[in-house]
């Protein structure tokens, strides 16, 4: 699969969230979308990022936009996650690994000189018409949320 790049449509998906609802990109249609990529519930950057888009989901709200996380955790997984620290974004679950792949996401990664698969950190900014607005990989978490909520706010001029 090549690499996705500000411009390209978004890959359609659908999958469930922690809820047990179903979303797919088609839902959002209209709206912008902050589509991010996380690897594992529960751990600390995992709960860092999302108490953060959790804290300024309002935020991203006024500005037009809706906010999901996605990591291959189990919808079981997930709603343990959203109750033990009160998240506020929707989490949706790629148990199969479609959309992660589909987005490029899944990737090899290195750690203690062990390669293995796993999610690449990664951010998606969707546009109302379901392009790919812009795109931050190999995400730092601290002022990721920030960057990301200032660019929807220009998307939205």
């Amino acid at each position: 699969m090549a690499s996705l790049k500000p411009g390209d449509k978004a890959p359609a998906f659908s999958m469930e969230t922690e809820s047990g609802d179903k979303i797919a990109l088609k839902d959002f249609k209209g709206k912008k979308l902050v589509l991010y990529f996380y690897p594992k519930d529960d751990t600390p950057g995992c709960t860092k990022e999302a108490i953060a888009f959790s804290a300024d989901l309002a935020k991203f709200k006024r500005a037009g936009a809706a906010v999901v996380g996605v990591s291959r955790d189990t919808v079981a997984k997930h709603e343990k996650f959203k109750d033990k620290h009160d998240l506020k974004v929707v989490l949706g679950a790629d148990e199969d690994g479609k959309v992660t792949e589909s987005y490029g996401v899944w990737v090899k990664k290195k750690n203690y000189g062990r390669e293995y698969m796993g999610i690449e950190r990664s951010t998606f900014l969707i546009d109302e018409k379901g392009k790919i607005a812009e795109i931050w990989r190999k995400v730092r978490v601290n002022g990721h949320v920030e960057a990301v909520l200032a660019a929807v706010k220009v998307l939205g001029k």
